[in-house]
C-alpha cells in the first residue's frame, strides 16, 4: 500500500500525481531540504520524526533530512528491487522484491539488529517509533527492536491469519482475515484496551 503523503515530527512531504514531492515544515534540520525537488518518478514517501524516504518506480530509495543517527546513511543507495519501505522515529526499513529486508538508521534500540537479515517470505512492513512489525506470507509476524514496552512482547508470535498491520509509536495492531484484530504493546493510554477484542468486520479500504 503506497503512501502518497506522510508526516514527520514538525514536517511533511506529499508526492503528487506526476511522481514530483512537495515538503514544507519545519526545516532546521533540512527536513525540507530543497534536494527532494529533482526528484521524478517517486511512487512512495514515508517519514521518520526528522528525515524522509522517497521510493522510485525503479527500485531506488532517497533519503533526506537530520542524519544525526544514520537516518539518511548512504547505504541505502546500495539498496534495489525495493517496493515498499517504512520509516520509525530515527530508523528505516526497506522491502525488497524478494521478501527479504533492508534496514538503517539508529540502533539504539535493536531497531536495526541484524535478526532482520533472517526474515523471509516478507509483504509488508510497519515501524513504531523504536521497532518494526514484519507481516509474512503465510499471514504471521516478525518483530523487532525496542521492548521496554512489549512492543516486540512474544504474543505475537500466536497470531495466524494476519493480512494488515500498522504502528504506533510504543503498540502495534495486526487485522486478521476475518475482520478481527490483535493488538500488543504500551497500554498505559489505553493504546491496547481489552475493548478492542469485541470488534467485528474490520476491513482495509484501499
Amino acid at each position: 500500500m503506497n503512501k502518497s503523503i506522510s508526516c514527520g515530527f514538525y514536517h511533511s512531504v506529499a508526492l503528487a500525481l506526476d511522481g514530483t514531492l512537495e515538503c514544507w515544515g519545519n526545516n532546521d534540520l533540512i527536513q525540507c531540504n530543497p534536494v527532494y525537488k529533482i526528484f521524478t518518478g517517486v511512487i512512495h514517501v514515508d517519514c521518520g520524526a526528522n528525515h524522509s524516504v522517497a521510493l522510485f518506480k525503479n527500485g531506488s530509495i532517497k533519503t533526506w533530512g537530520n542524519n544525526d543517527v544514520n537516518q539518511c546513511h548512504s547505504v541505502h543507495k546500495m539498496f534495489t528491487n525495493i517496493i515498499n519501505v517504512a520509516c520509525g522515529f530515527n530508523h528505516s526499513v526497506a522491502l525488497k522484491d524478494d521478501g527479504t529486508l533492508e534496514c538503517w538508521g539508529n540502533n539504539d534500540y535493536n531497531q536495526c539488529d541484524p535478526v532482520y537479515k533472517t526474515f523471509t517470505n516478507i509483504i509488508s512492513i510497519a515501524c513504531g517509533d523504536d521497532h518494526s512489525v514484519a507481516l509474512k506470507s503465510d499471514g504471521t509476524l516478525e518483530c523487532w527492536g525496542e521492548n521496554e514496552e512489549n512492543q516486540c512482547d512474544e504474543v505475537y508470535k500466536s497470531f495466524t491469519n494476519i493480512i494488515y498491520v500498522a504502528c504506533g509509536g510504543l503498540h502495534s495492531i495486526a487485522l486478521k482475515n476475518d475482520g478481527t484484530i490483535e493488538c500488543w504493546g504500551e497500554n498505559f493510554n489505553n493504546q491496547c484496551d481489552p475493548v478492542y477484542k469485541t470488534f467485528t468486520n474490520i476491513k482495509l479500504r484501499y
